[in-house]
């Protein structure tokens, strides 16, 4: 393997998570204003500039931690095949959750999604920690964020559900 290709991998891993983010970024923008901040909120609720910092830090860590399995557990042919594939499942939960929130306003389906990508981030932070037990330790911050984002989502719905879905 040639030195570029030694950092290919790691790098296209790291930013891969960050595409449906920054994607489901510019839904959430366009509907911050417009619809998000009309709704009632809990007190609780982090600032608004908080989230793109954390997200920005999560996408990082789960994509290197894919990389660790990846490269650890013998690519998608050997052990990594099942974390890389709850990887790939929660990933897409988790991207298609920002476009159902924010852009269809669709509250308590986000909230339902949300406990699927809970549960299959969870499974996937498992099973990464089986191949290598820092990938599996990097999805703990993740997991606390969710669990957060789940609370805020149903408390959000709560509230709102009256005028909404």
């Amino acid at each position: 393997m040639s030195k570029m290709s030694e950092y290919i991998a790691p790098v296209g891993a790291t930013l891969l998570p960050h595409i449906g983010g920054i994607l489901g970024g510019f839904v959430s923008k366009k509907n911050m204003k417009t619809w998000f901040e009309h709704l009632e909120k809990p007190s609780w609720k982090p600032p608004n500039w908080v989230f793109g910092p954390v997200w920005t830090t999560l996408y990082t860590s789960m994509g290197y931690a894919s990389y660790m399995v990846w490269r650890d557990g013998g690519g998608f042919n050997g052990e990594a095949t099942i974390p890389l594939a709850l990887y790939g499942s929660q990933l897409a939960l988790n991207w298609a959750w920002s476009p159902l929130f924010f852009g269809a306003h669709k509250i308590g389906a986000s909230l339902i999604e949300m406990g699927f990508l809970w549960g299959t981030a969870g499974a996937c932070g498992y099973a990464f920690g089986t191949v290598n037990r820092t990938a599996g330790l990097l999805f703990i911050p993740y997991m606390a964020w969710l669990t957060l984002a789940t609370a805020l989502t149903y408390r959000i719905w709560k509230d709102n559900k009256d005028k909404i879905d």
